[in-house]
């Protein structure tokens, strides 16, 4: 009996191993579930001896469906890597024995802390302000630290309203506007303020306001506050900082000067004289010298932001390079007072240069992969590194450019072991007007050559923004469900030089149109891929050419727009960017309508046959919600086999919440292979999706 019992469960394994080996490879590969067990690493800083890492660490609370943060320490060689504090932003004092950083106050406000980095690790709050800090800096003399923050402003229209009797509930009153720009995303409506630079004592007290009145502390764009840049003085009592002191600042659009403050007498003195965009002042080490980027003012849709130096007056303003043709940012001295190191696109992937005030400039890192520099300590340089196959960790690197960035973290190390990921290829292209175009095309796990796989084509949002060579998870989990995946730069993107990102001034979209059918045809080209399965989808400026796209041809299976712009007249009124849109065009739409029209895509949806998901955040204010009611509205007219997917709890985009960046995977899979160009597949055919 025990014989024939050993047989009969062979043979039960052998019947049961193909059903086995199905399971443990869909266990390898990526699933959109892992997204909860994903995390990300951001600004890494490094202590002044050079000895120690601090970073934000974020992962996925599944409870709160948000992200949360904590800050996590190791040796500079990436060794007793442990937890420190929740908390984000981190700043070392100069001396080393104190980190500040933001949390939250038992009222659950966010507010400046400083952590003792002794064996006690006391943590005291020094901020008690009803405003919310941001963007804290250490003086050099580690006694005060400097931060920005919204002031509310008053009101000064009153009314006088008969008394409320008791025990009425009357409406509260309206909120009176008189600006402008009294929205943001991800903020909501706002009451009237102007963002304002402060400072306090390190050891905790009062905060004082340095600067007030109507204008901003912080570059404009679009009279949106998103940071500042900010910096002390080598003399611990001085404070450079962007910002626009001008009356016209509701109206301002990329304008901002260059100032410094005296922090006793709070006098203000502006650096820069030519009317431009100038931000993220840096002095040098000896106080001389001030770099900072930027351009002088234009009407044209885009400019790159330059490398400039002064003097710390505010004389000798010059431009270090003319031939470095990259957007500059993350500027940091080097220790010799002769130039800056800083990070830079380009053709799609990221590094760390160094350029002299003489104007030449030097790699620190090469390489096709994604490397930033956030802080230095010595010849060494710490910033976050990523690849095609690693997700982001922090990295460290030699400064003289004589080394490979290292890596001293593996965060998602745990959640891709064993997993099987999607090799990616380059392609260079041409489009059909001859322009030489960029992108990527990632394959599915255990790819094989002589099949063909439907592909799905991602457009990037800005438009001034570039897709980077690194790894994307939600490409993954497409090529994990065996899509082909590709994504591209086409004009308008950044990191190719200024003339190919304003290559759609006054006319987005269009020639970019072009460059992503390019890119297509140069997937399709590779001989893998089923014509009768091609699907675009993208969010904001994606989802202005994903719409645009299906209203120029009808190749296409399926599509998802996301968060998109389809009618710029009716956008200009309702985004809380107003400035940028009406910079898409030479004229208002009240003296030429034609060309909004002309540049909208609901101008061309009666040439729509593509089934269309529409997928947009109920709070999103930046392409508000009636941009894609209006696109699903005439879909719907034409009737052409549309949804709106109104996503709750989501401002601009649709995965800030990481339910709904699983809901934005979820359905698009499932509605993309609903579909081939020969109609809609029957349920039974189809492939996994939505439960």
């Amino acid at each position: 009996m025990k014989k024939r019992s050993t047989v009969v469960t062979a043979l039960f394994i052998l019947l049961l191993a193909p059903f086995v080996a199905i399971v443990q490879a869909q266990d390898a590969r990526l699933s959109a579930e892992d997204y909860l067990e994903f995390e990300q690493v951001t600004d890494p800083q490094v202590s002044p001896d050079g000895r120690h890492i601090i970073y934000t660490r974020r992962s996925v609370d599944v409870m709160q469906d948000r992200w949360e943060s904590a800050l996590w320490i190791m040796d500079a060689d990436g060794s007793r890597h442990r937890f420190l504090q929740v908390g984000s932003n981190p700043r070392w004092s100069p001396s080393g024995d104190r980190i500040l950083f933001i949390g939250k106050d038992k009222n659950d406000k966010p507010q400046l802390f400083v952590r003792w980095m002794d064996g006690d690790g006391a943590v005291s709050q020094v901020t008690r302000v009803t405003v919310t800090p941001s963007s804290p800096h250490w003086s050099p003399d580690g006694e005060h630290i400097a931060f920005v923050a919204i002031v509310p402003a008053e009101d000064p229209w009153k009314i006088d309203m008969p008394k409320v009797p008791e025990g009425a509930e009357w409406t509260t009153p309206p909120m009176v506007l008189d600006r402008l720009h009294y929205r943001q995303d991800r903020v909501g409506y706002t009451e009237p303020g102007f963002s304002h630079l402060f400072v306090v004592p390190a050891s905790s007290g009062t905060a004082k306001e340095l600067t007030e009145g109507e204008w901003h502390v912080g570059a404009q764009f679009d009279g949106l506050f998103e940071g500042a840049g900010i910096s002390w003085m080598p003399d611990s009592k001085t404070i450079l900082f962007d910002g626009w002191n001008e009356p016209d600042g509701d109206l301002a659009y990329r304008r901002s000067h260059i100032y410094a403050i005296d922090m006793e007498s709070r006098g203000i003195t502006q650096l820069t004289d030519t009317p431009g965009f100038w931000s993220a002042p840096v002095a040098s080490g000896d106080g001389q010298q001030i770099a900072f980027t930027g351009y002088p003012a234009t009407t044209a849709t885009y400019a790159m932001p330059r490398l400039y130096s002064m003097s710390s007056d505010g004389s000798n303003r010059r431009r270090l390079s003319a031939d470095f043709d990259r957007p500059a940012s993350k500027l940091v001295w080097d220790d010799d007072d002769r130039g800056v190191f800083f990070t830079a696109q380009d053709e799609g992937y990221i590094n760390v240069f160094h350029m002299a005030l003489s104007g030449s400039v030097r790699p620190v890192t090469t390489g096709k992969h994604v490397v930033s520099l956030s802080s230095r300590s010595g010849d060494t340089g710490v910033g976050i590194g990523a690849s095609f196959h690693e997700p982001g960790d922090v990295v460290s690197f030699p400064l003289n450019g004589r080394g490979d960035p290292k890596q001293l973290t593996a965060v998602n190390a745990d959640l891709l072991a064993g997993k099987e990921l999607g090799d990616t290829e380059e392609i260079w292209y041409e489009a059909e007007d001859g322009n030489r175009a960029h992108g990527w095309i990632i394959k599915p796990p255990g790819f094989d050559p002589g099949k063909e796989y439907p592909l799905i084509m991602e457009i990037h949002g800005g438009p001034f923004a570039m897709y980077q060579g690194r790894f994307v998870f939600n490409y993954q989990f497409f090529a994990a469900n065996d899509f082909v995946v590709l994504f591209t730069n086409p004009r308008g993107s950044t990191g190719y030089g200024e003339q190919y990102s304003k290559a759609i001034d006054f006319a987005y979209p269009g020639v970019d149109y072009l460059d992503l059918m390019g890119g297509v045809d140069a997937a399709i080209a590779e001989g893998f891929i089923d014509e009768k399965r091609l699907y675009v989808g993208g969010c904001s400026g994606g989802g202005v050419l994903s719409s645009w796209v299906i209203g120029h041809t009808d190749r296409f299976a399926a599509a998802a727009v996301r968060c998109p712009v389809t009618n710029w007249m009716s956008m200009a009124g309702t985004t809380d960017i107003p400035s940028f849109t009406f910079s898409f065009f030479e004229k208002p739409f009240w003296e030429d309508p034609g060309k909004w029209l002309e540049q909208s895509s609901l101008m061309y949806v009666g040439n729509v046959k593509t089934p269309t998901i529409i997928m947009t955040g109920e709070q999103d204010l930046r392409t508000p919600m009636p941009q894609s009611e209006e696109y699903y509205a005439a879909l719907k007219m034409l009737g052409v086999p549309a949804r709106l997917l109104r996503f709750n709890d989501q401002y601009h985009g649709t995965g800030t919440r990481p339910s709904n960046n699983i809901r934005t995977m979820l359905y698009m899979l499932s509605w993309y292979q609903q579909y081939t160009l020969d109609g809609e597949v029957e349920p039974e055919t189809r492939g996994g999706g939505m439960d």
